[in-house]
């Protein structure tokens, strides 16, 4: 007989290492649902106006520790980040690294998703900066989608790798890449083969559904994001790849919230919001996969290590208790003066955060 599967897990505190909160408002309404989960995030910069300068960062670091909720202050880092633009040069490189809380950049091909118009037009307008990053040590965080409208958008990953991250990874071998998001059967290859320089974050809704919960029952805009969900078989190899045991890939919600009009809408946005229940959602991925005894690795140390930060573990930090349990979403939540809808909104989870 099969062994029985657990009902309850522990696991030292987790990391997001890639999050959107927004700003204002919005993330008053939405910081509190991470820092429940999460001892730390790396905070993506494209804000309406991107996070180009350490000044900026700072700023905004300050204002994400102003809106924790004061029983929470203590509790949570926000690991901050710059956008890249066809103008960054090595001196803001050396600037944030010397800053001590900037602890990657982001790449956003120029229209490629949300708040990216201001994002780099061609990968050599870069090549000082990432020069730069690679003698200081800071990786470059990717959003790897081609925006060539002649692209199929189910092939837009797998181009991007083979036109623009093999000759990059080939040029810049010191460079520490995080392949955000990866979506794609293609891009776990590339991350498994390629040099330990090279990592790559998975959502929790990347491993739970394909491309036909886009289109169950009618469309479903709540179900949209960049990269788009793919084939059934990108789904397996992502599950196969975040539940491998591999240090390459860990944790990455890209939990990303949008007002409910703004999804639902004759041009809705992309992005689902999946920090209200994140590890709830994890948890329900890996279960499924016979692998929870890989979940503590994955959410907790593998994206740690990468970055060369100490895992939560050895600083003290706190557990969290996941339990098996049947417990329905809310249809929405607060999102500013707004509404945003949490990924299972009306439905259910079979794991609940206990503590």
């Amino acid at each position: 007989m099969p062994a029985s599967k657990p009902d309850q897990i522990t696991l030292s505190r987790p990391d997001d290492f890639h999050l959107h909160i927004r700003e204002g408002d919005a993330l008053k309404s939405v910081i509190a649902d991470t820092v429940r989960q999460f001892a730390r995030a790396i905070i993506m910069p494209n804000l309406a106006k991107p996070v180009t300068t350490v000044k900026h960062a700072a700023a905004y670091r300050e204002g994400i520790i102003e809106a924790l909720p004061d029983a929470l202050k203590n509790h949570f880092e926000p690991l901050m980040t710059l956008y890249l633009t066809d103008k960054t040069t090595p001196i803001i490189i050396h600037e944030a690294k010397q800053s001590g809380f900037i602890h990657a950049l982001k790449l956003y091909p120029a229209g490629a998703t949300t708040n990216s118009d201001k994002g780099v037009t061609n990968i050599q307008n870069i090549y000082p900066a990432l020069n730069a990053m690679q003698e200081t040590g800071l990786p470059l965080l990717i959003h790897g989608e081609v925006t060539d409208p002649d692209i199929d958008v189910f092939d837009r990953e797998q181009v991007f790798i083979e036109s623009i991250l093999e000759p990059l990874v080939a040029r810049f071998p010191a460079l520490k890449i995080v392949m955000e998001h990866i979506t794609t059967q293609n891009a776990v290859d590339f991350v498994s083969q390629a040099a330990n320089t090279v990592a790559a974050t998975v959502t929790a809704h990347h491993l739970l559904m394909n491309r036909n919960a886009i289109f169950t029952g009618g469309i479903r805009p709540h179900h949209y994001c960049l990269p788009v969900l793919k084939r059934e078989k990108h789904r397996q190899a992502l599950i196969q790849a975040a539940s491998s045991g591999n240090p390459k890939f860990f944790l990455g919600t890209d939990s990303a919230p949008h007002p409910k009009n703004a999804k639902e809408s004759a041009c809705g946005c992309a992005g689902m919001y999946t920090a209200y229940n994140a590890m709830e959602l994890y948890a329900e991925a890996f279960d499924k996969a016979d692998a929870l005894d890989k979940l503590e690795a994955f959410a907790s140390f593998y994206g740690a290590d990468f970055y060369g930060l100490p895992r939560n573990s050895s600083l003290n930090k706190s557990i969290i208790t996941l339990k098996r349990e049947n417990w329905k979403i809310p249809d929405s939540l607060p999102l500013g003066k707004q509404q945003v809808i949490p990924l299972r909104a009306g439905d259910y989870c079979e794991w609940k955060l206990s503590n």
